[in-house]
C-alpha cells in the first residue's frame, strides 16, 4: 500500500534499483549491437513540433499523442515515436555526412494508450536507421541486426519468429481492384488487424471496399505474391547464414501510414504477445517532412523496452543470462571497507579515497557499527570483497563474499592488489 497521497500517473514507471539495472542491461545490448554493425548514435528532443507527427503518420498514432500548447503557445507533442524526428533532423543534416547513414537512437517515447502487458504510456524504444540507400540489402543489413540483437538477449531461434511482408504487394493488390490511395489506406488498416479482429468485422469492413475476407487470405496464402525485394533481402540473409529466422507474411502491414515497401515484425514463437519489434521502408517520409527538398530513401525498425523485457523474463535461458549480468552489475560497491574499531576509522578514509581514486567502487558505515553488522551490510551491498581495517597496520584482512573465504593484503600495495583481484575472473570489472 503506497504511504504518499501521490502516486506515478497511469502507464508511467518508477525505475527502482532493480528496475534501473534491467534498463541498463537492454541500452547497453542494444547500444553494443548496433555498434558491431557500424551504426552510430544520435539523438532528438522529445518535444516536438505536433505538424511533425500529424503530417504523415496517420493511422490511430494521431489519436494517441500527448499534445498540449505551450507558453509560447505553439502546439507541440510529447514524441510517440522516434522515425518522425530523425526524418527532420536527416533532411536537414544530411548533406553533411556520406551516404548511407547508419544511425541508432535510444529514446524515450509518450503514447496515451491504455496501458496494459507489453505497452505503456512511457516506453524506451531502440531505433536503427539506414537512409540513402534504396536497395533491399539495406533492408538485408537493418534485419540482421533485429536478429543480432535477440541473439545478444540469448534468444534461441525457436524463441521467436522474424515475418517479413511488402507493403508494394498490398498497393498492387488494391490497384489492380480500382482502391484509390485513401481507400488503400483504410484497406491497410484493416489488414494491419487480420489476427486481432473478429472475421465478421473484417466481412464488413472488407465489404464497404468492395471486397471479400476470403480474397484476401487467399492473396495471403499465395508465395506467388513475394516480391521482387523480399528475394533480393532473402539472398542477402541466405549469404549470411541468417535466412531460415525469417517467413514472408503479407498479413503484416504495419500500422504507420508512412511505410512504403518491405517491412516486418519480430514476434514470440507462441504469439503471446505483440511484437518485439518491427519496422521497414519508408522512402517517402524524409521528402514529406522537407515538402519535397530532400528525396533520402529509407529503412528502419524500433525495439521497446517493455515487450522485450516481459519476453526475456518469459524465456529460462533469457532471464538466467539478464540475471548474470545484473549480479555483475548491479552491486552498489566492489569493495566494503569494514571499520574494526573506531580509531581506526581515519586510516579506514585514507584507504577508501586511495581506492576510490584508482577506480574501485567503495562503500562503508558512515557512523559506528558493529563489525558483524558491518559484514552484513557488506554482503547487502553485493561487494566481492570486505577489506578490514583493524590493529594490523600492515596487512588488511579481506572477506571474499561469494566463496566466504578469506585472503589478506600487504597494506603497502593494497590498492594494486585490491585492482588485480577485481579485474581477474573472481571479480566484475572495473569501470
Amino acid at each position: 500500500m503506497a504511504v504518499s497521497a501521490f502516486q506515478s500517473l497511469p502507464g508511467f514507471r518508477d525505475f527502482l534499483p532493480r528496475d534501473f539495472a534491467v534498463r541498463q542491461y537492454l541500452h547497453e545490448t542494444w547500444r553494443a549491437t548496433a555498434r558491431r554493425h557500424g551504426f552510430v548514435e544520435y539523438e532528438t528532443p522529445l518535444l516536438e513540433d505536433t505538424e511533425l507527427y500529424l503530417k504523415k503518420s496517420g493511422g490511430e498514432l494521431s489519436t494517441q499523442l500527448f499534445r498540449f500548447e505551450d507558453q509560447g503557445g505553439r502546439d507541440i507533442t510529447l514524441r510517440p515515436e522516434v522515425t518522425a524526428s530523425l526524418a527532420r533532423l536527416a533532411a536537414d543534416h544530411q548533406r553533411h555526412f556520406p551516404k548511407p547513414l547508419k544511425w541508432f537512437e535510444i529514446g524515450q517515447c509518450f503514447r496515451y494508450e491504455k496501458p496494459q502487458k507489453g505497452r505503456g504510456r512511457e516506453f524506451f524504444q531502440f531505433n536503427v536507421d539506414l537512409l540513402g540507400e534504396s536497395s533491399a540489402v539495406a533492408d538485408a543489413e537493418l534485419l540482421s541486426v533485429a536478429i543480432d540483437t535477440m541473439r545478444a538477449f540469448g534468444f534461441a531461434k525457436e524463441d521467436y519468429q522474424v515475418r517479413v511482408s511488402d507493403r508494394q504487394a498490398w498497393a498492387n493488390f488494391a490497384n489492380q481492384r480500382g482502391l484509390d490511395s485513401e481507400q488503400l489506406a483504410q484497406f491497410l488498416q484493416i489488414v494491419d488487424k487480420l489476427e486481432r479482429d473478429k472475421a465478421e468485422v473484417l466481412e464488413s469492413k472488407l465489404a464497404a471496399l468492395g471486397l471479400t475476407l476470403t480474397e484476401v487470405q487467399a492473396f495471403i496464402a499465395d508465395p506467388a505474391n513475394a516480391s521482387e525485394s523480399y528475394r533480393i533481402l532473402l539472398a542477402d540473409l541466405a549469404a549470411r547464414g541468417l535466412a531460415e529466422f525469417v517467413r514472408w507474411d503479407l498479413s503484416i502491414v504495419r500500422g504507420l501510414a508512412y511505410y512504403t515497401g518491405l517491412v516486418f515484425e519480430v514476434f514470440d514463437a507462441k504469439n503471446s504477445m505483440r511484437a518485439v519489434a518491427g519496422g521497414g521502408r519508408y522512402d517517402t517520409l524524409i521528402s514529406t517532412i522537407s515538402d519535397g527538398k530532400v528525396d533520402l530513401p529509407a529503412t528502419g525498425f524500433a525495439m521497446g523496452d517493455y515487450v522485450i523485457r516481459n519476453l526475456i523474463e518469459e524465456t529460462p535461458h533469457a532471464l538466467m543470462q539478464m540475471e548474470v549480468w545484473l549480479q555483475r552489475h548491479q552491486a552498489g560497491c566492489d569493495v566494503y571497507v569494514v571499520v574494526d574499531r573506531e580509531e581506526h576509522r581515519a586510516d579506514a578514509l585514507r584507504l577508501i579515497t586511495s581506492l576510490r581514486t584508482a577506480g574501485v567502487a567503495v562503500d562503508y558505515a558512515l557512523t559506528s557499527a558493529k563489525l558483524g553488522k558491518q559484514l552484513q551490510r557488506a554482503e547487502q551491498s553485493g561487494a566481492r570483497l570486505a577489506l578490514i581495517v583493524g590493529e594490523d597496520a600492515s596487512r588488511y584482512t579481506a572477506k571474499i563474499l561469494s566463496s566466504r573465504s578469506e585472503t589478506s593484503f600487504a597494506a603497502n600495495d593494497v590498492v594494486e592488489a585490491v585492482v588485480e583481484f577485481l579485474q581477474g575472473p573472481d571479480g566484475p570489472l572495473l569501470a
